[in-house]
């Protein structure tokens, strides 16, 4: 499936950049000694060096309302017509997080929904927003990638507890231009439901604390790491180069490729398979870990930062997850400040 700009209808601008990390910094000492591995090992396998743990009285929502209204600031102003909560770690199955959101920032009686797209969500919420604002539903929407994965995730499996960590990211769309800087390009979204088993997790939500009986832990995440490397590379690689090319764009024109932060080797491999030099890809993987639904928001205010993002640089954006899902999207950068 994919979609694009049609016609004269307003195009999705970028206007706000916001992100939240919970204070906790779990470094690779503590996990490499709880999976009885050592820290290069962790880090030659992952590219992390440490990750952010949410607090006992901390999960999804309430870090989804910090980046929230981070980026409501970054806008100037904190008005929306619609709130979009990408997450695969709601804080109960029902209802859904978005509502509370937008209460507890001021926004009661907007529209509000959560979408779960695994670690693609965020991205498949950006177009879901492009599409409210093509034909007028709203005006401005704020979407939210935030993901409590330290509650989901099995402490002891090396395939998962060295790779996650929690966080939250937002960015504000406007209607406007489709030639004005941080206007979303072309959308391309896929999924393939027969490999749904390599990424999945068959209960629970983020406001538990993890438990660790033999019965419990069979409701973690479990992963396939090596079958959804292969995959990751060949749907991302594949998801860029359609986006770029629609955007009548050639790789050699992207300044920064966005990429959800999976693992270091994944985007190791893009860049091998797109021949295009690593340091064009936007990372902070290392002291984030893989943040799910909020990594691609998480890097884009991180990178707006620490200067790696710079107005007016052709993006790429992409992402990849559970579903099997992928979605990808580009954007000439715009003038966003981060708010602290």
């Amino acid at each position: 499936m994919t979609a694009g700009r049609g016609g004269s209808a307003p195009a999705a601008v970028l206007c706000g950049v916001g992100a939240w990390l919970p204070p906790e910094a779990v470094p690779n000492t503590e996990v490499a000694q709880r999976l009885g591995v050592t820290e290069k090992w962790i880090l030659q396998r992952t590219g992390v060096r440490s990750r952010r743990r949410a607090s006992p009285g901390a999960a999804t929502v309430s870090m989804a309302v910090e980046a929230g209204s981070r980026a409501l600031k970054s806008q100037g102003h904190g008005q929306v017509d619609a709130v979009l909560l990408a997450t695969m770690t709601p804080d109960r199955t029902a209802p859904a997080g978005a509502p509370e959101i937008a209460s507890r920032l001021g926004l009661s009686g907007v529209a509000a929904f959560d979408l779960n797209a695994a670690c693609s969500g965020f991205v498949y919420a950006l177009s879901v927003a492009a599409g409210f604002i093509a034909t007028g539903t709203a005006e401005r929407v704020l979407v939210i990638g935030a993901d409590t994965m330290s509650r989901v995730v099995d402490p002891w499996d090396r395939t998962t507890a060295a790779i996650f960590g929690d966080g939250a990211g937002a960015v504000v769309v406007r209607a406007g231009r489709s030639e004005e800087p941080g206007a979303l390009g072309p959308f391309v979204l896929g999924s393939d439901g027969t490999d749904a088993d390599l990424l999945c997790a068959a209960a629970g939500d983020s406001r538990a604390q993890n438990a660790h009986t033999a019965q419990e832990r069979r409701s973690y995440l479990r992963m396939d790491g090596r079958q959804l490397f292969r995959n990751a590379v060949e749907r991302m690689r594949e998801a860029i180069q359609e986006t770029v090319d629609r955007s009548g764009w050639v790789l050699p024109d992207v300044d920064s490729f966005a990429i959800h932060q999976a693992n270091a080797r994944i985007l190791q491999a893009l860049s091998t398979s797109l021949a295009v030099p690593g340091e064009r890809w936007l990372s902070n993987i290392a002291h984030v870990a893989n943040t799910s639904a909020a990594s691609v928001p998480l890097l884009l205010d991180h990178s707006v930062r620490d200067g790696s993002l710079t107005p007016g640089a052709r993006v790429a954006v992409a992402a990849f997850g559970g579903g099997l899902t992928w979605a990808a999207t580009t954007v000439v950068w715009p003038e966003l400040t981060s708010i602290d």
